[in-house]
């Protein structure tokens, strides 16, 4: 089922962190990677020619001295003139160099910015596709670090690529300097390359796991700030600050060991290394020629320009080996953001060739069975038939599946045994549009959205127009506090509309239902954390709404379904009992026991 393979995928994902990504997978996703790349490829393509270029200039600056010092420079009465000309030609080939590289960068970080701006696209597409259950087993501190701080990373790796390719161009330019300058100090210099090899190999197998633990914190950190956030009026109400204080400290130092654990790393395996090769390479140079002089004469020119090709020889390798940290911190990055692009816990699809209107608003279920974990049962062989216009009740203990009907019937979550109908047809045989059309959802808590009263009534939705969301705000009388409000329905809302009460908030919701004209009403113990005062406003727009529409309501307050046409009871996911109010009661049953316990009596059960 799908749900034990998110479970393994999970297990998967934590031990995940305890190996080092190998050769042969860093290349797979350096390439699924480079797929964000491709509609932005002539950014990078007309940035690598200007690298090339660049390259060229780099080695003909050095001939250019070369041969100013070994034929004027060296007979003492060179005309101003021509020192003149000279000192043009350089500050010209330097003007055309830095053009050259403001140009290459410029291209290459516009394509790398094209492509982090289609990444964070591809991945907020595919967040909304994702089913609850990836929601449920994933913090979202978690998701957001993936989100943010995994593709700017992403970005800083394809700048990578910039730098190793333009590295590449001045180290292969550069030998050909070096070798037509003098060939056997040439094959000197490439000795060392082997060197080179080898550390960036090492560096490559052991700072994945370096950077995948750095990660791993960092998203830790993440998640304990973004709880720390949500959470922050339970942690001052139980004082609680002092311990989150000391949880957030000793992530933090996890995260800073981390980093100091890159640092080292870093330190020890790029510069020095490039530097300290680079001296010993000038060390050899240097003698070679020396001894060389001892035998012939050698052109000061020469010695200059080949120095000068040694450091374009290593410089470049300099850059590249300290893009290296940024290369395998994007391959790192990239795991990450893979990981969500090929998650599977995907919402519940429709059938193939889904079609049709919801018309009546008929539910029935039919024999289904739902289970989170795919073991244990939370709905069990649930039956029932709603007729369209009636109010069908749900009652029971916490935890006796209430909500998860809603969830199934919904399509939030997969059934996997039975069947829904909506008009005696197969709900998977409809649009998720139209389910989500047709069907209107009123929760417990009512999450508004920053804005006004207007947008979070519309939810955005341009065709819905100001006067249908002033009716469906009338409608359930949440006009009496808007109307009182400065800018009334253009009232500011702060995120989670924090300064509005639970019953202000439970109204607007309310209202954004209504202004959808669903077929079908669901209350998911819509009135639990609202006053009586405003529940009274809610129960009298609740019977306006109600009518010509199927509501499925399940209710915490009994008196809030004494006139359904059916209630039913449920208990650890199975249907116990069924019937209108006054049945029920005289059933003395579940139901009953119940009702009298809400009215403050003591009931011993049957």
């Amino acid at each position: 089922m799908a749900q034990n393979n998110d479970s393994n995928q999970e297990e998967g994902y934590q031990s995940a962190w305890s190996r080092s990504i190998t050769t042969k997978e860093q290349f797979k996703i350096i390439k699924r990677m480079m797929h964000f790349a491709m509609p932005f490829k002539w950014l990078f393509i007309v940035a690598l020619v200007f690298s090339a270029l660049l390259a060229t200039v780099n080695i003909l600056l050095p001939r250019l001295l070369q041969y100013f010092m070994d034929h004027y420079l060296n007979k003492g009465n060179t005309a101003f003139k021509i020192i003149l000309g000279f000192a043009a030609l350089y500050f010209m080939g330097t003007i055309l160099k830095a053009i050259m590289q403001f140009f290459s960068n410029f291209l290459y970080s516009m394509g790398s910015e094209k492509s982090l701006e289609d990444v964070r696209r591809a991945l907020f597409r595919k967040l909304h596709t994702l089913g609850m259950r990836y929601f449920d087993l994933t913090p979202a501190g978690s998701i957001v670090s993936r989100v943010t701080n995994d593709t700017m990373s992403l970005m800083d790796f394809l700048q990578v690529f910039a730098s190793l390719i333009t590295g590449l161009f001045a180290v292969v330019t550069a030998f050909i300097a070096m070798y037509s300058t003098n060939a056997v100090s040439a094959w000197i210099v490439l000795a060392f390359l082997p060197i080179l090899v080898v550390s960036i190999w090492y560096y490559s197998h052991y700072s994945s796991k370096v950077y995948r633990h750095m990660r791993e914190k960092l998203s830790e950190l993440n998640v304990k700030l973004n709880e720390s956030i949500e959470g922050i009026s339970i942690i001052q109400e139980f004082r609680q600050e002092h311990r989150i204080g000391r949880e957030f400290e000793q992530t933090n130092q996890d995260y800073l060991d981390a980093r100091k654990a890159m640092i080292r790393t870093n330190s020890l395996l790029l510069s020095t290394l490039i530097d300290l090769l680079y001296a010993v390479a000038i060390v050899v140079v240097l003698t070679h020629f020396g001894l060389l002089a001892q035998h012939q004469f050698v052109e000061a020119g020469v010695i200059y320009a080949f120095t000068t090709y040694v450091s374009n020889f290593f410089n470049p390798m300099d850059d590249m080996m300290d893009s290296l940290s940024a290369l395998q911190d994007g391959v790192v990055a990239g795991s990450r953001i893979l990981r969500i692009l090929d998650d599977q816990t995907t919402a519940p699809a429709q059938n193939e060739g889904a079609h049709g209107e919801i018309t009546t608003g008929k539910i029935e279920f039919r024999h289904v069975s739902f289970s989170y974990d795919g073991k244990d049962k939370v709905l069990d062989d649930i039956s029932f038939v709603a007729n369209p216009g009636e109010t069908i009740g749900i009652v029971g203990h916490t935890g006796s599946g209430k909500s998860s009907i809603i969830n199934v019937m919904m399509r939030f979550y997969e059934f996997y045994e039975g069947k829904i109908l909506i008009d005696d047809r197969d709900i998977k045989d409809y649009p998720m549009a139209e389910i989500r059309r047709r069907i209107g959802l009123v929760l417990q808590d009512s999450f508004m959205f920053y804005g006004d009263i207007s947008s979070n009534i519309r939810l955005f939705n341009d065709k819905i127009t100001d006067q249908q969301v002033e009716d469906a705000a009338k409608f359930v009388q949440a006009d009496h506090f808007i109307e009182k409000l400065p800018g009334k329905y253009h009232a500011r809302v702060i995120e989670g509309g924090a300064k509005f009460s639970s019953g202000e908030r439970q109204l607007i919701s309310f209202a954004r239902t209504v202004v959808t004209n669903p077929k079908i009403l669901v209350l998911d113990e819509a009135t639990a954390n609202i006053d009586t005062e405003t529940e009274t406003l809610i129960q009298e727009g609740l019977q306006r709404i109600r009518r010509g529409r199927t509501t499925i309501a399940i209710a915490h307050r009994l008196s809030t379904i004494r006139d359904a046409e059916q209630i039913i009871v449920l208990d650890a996911g199975k249907i116990v009992e069924h019937g209108t109010h006054d049945e029920l009661l005289a059933q003395k049953g579940h139901y009953y026991q119940l009702y009298e316990l809400q009215r403050g009596k003591n009931v011993d059960p049957a």
